[in-house]
């Protein structure tokens, strides 16, 4: 089986696991999108995604994510692809994140959120990375202190805020933590209308999310495979 056949299988393979969620939540699978971590995977693979219909794609180093995204375009340049920064921001590299990130979906700060404005030269849609836990290792912004950030990005005409992104802590139920998301977004919504996007799940619980509002599910290992070693 060629590199091709491999995603083509995977991806049916994830598909229909989103299809089969969304059938046991009573939601339709048009509610949530396919968001494919290609971070230390090739160009190339992205290329292929591509031709297999996908058009979000994320990434968490930005010296990587720089020289992918040029040899995508490179290789598909006239392919409709959207990137997005899911790895941890410092302050000092937005300007340089922003070259290539259509999103930045790890806003976990006032400060960060300050940094990214001022280094936009468009408006620039961004999510709010929410800790359920507090656990600050992981980062995140607390979920109790969630509006008040959510207040701080609305005051910039530099960003657009779509709403939050998740990853489901250590030691606590998937279920648990994807409800406890859920119930900060909804209260959230009635100040921020707009911010209607819950990146939450990944390879190993996107079920869960998506029983809990998910609408966009990050998926790596069980598109592309095992992670392959990242380039320095």
């Amino acid at each position: 089986m060629n590199r091709r056949e491999e995603l083509a299988l995977s991806l049916a393979e994830v598909k229909e696991r989103i299809a089969k969620a969304c059938a046991g939540a009573g939601r339709s699978p048009d509610e949530v999108g396919l968001l494919a971590v290609t971070k230390t995977f090739p160009a190339e693979d992205v290329a292929i995604l591509s031709d297999l219909g996908l058009t979000e794609f994320a990434e968490n180093r930005d010296q990587e994510a720089g020289r992918k995204t040029a040899e995508f375009a490179q290789l598909r340049p006239n392919a409709t692809a959207k990137w997005h920064m899911v790895g941890s921001l410092q302050r000092n590299k937005a300007k340089s994140v922003l070259r290539w990130a259509d999103r930045i979906d790890t806003v976990d700060s006032p400060r960060l959120a300050d940094a990214i404005a001022k280094a936009a030269t468009k408006p620039t849609e961004v999510l709010i990375q929410v800790s359920i836990d507090g656990d600050e290792t992981r980062g995140g912004h607390p979920i109790g202190d969630l509006p008040r950030l959510a207040d701080h990005i609305a005051l910039s005409s530099e960003l657009l805020l779509c709403g939050v992104m998740t990853v489901a802590p250590l030691g606590m139920s998937p279920q648990q933590a994807f409800a406890a998301l859920y119930e900060a977004v909804t209260r959230l919504r009635d100040d921020h209308p707009d911010a209607t996007v819950i990146s939450a799940g990944m390879s190993g619980d996107l079920e869960d999310a998506i029983a809990y509002g998910s609408t966009c599910v990050r998926v790596g290992t069980a598109l592309l495979g095992s992670r392959r070693l990242a380039s320095p």
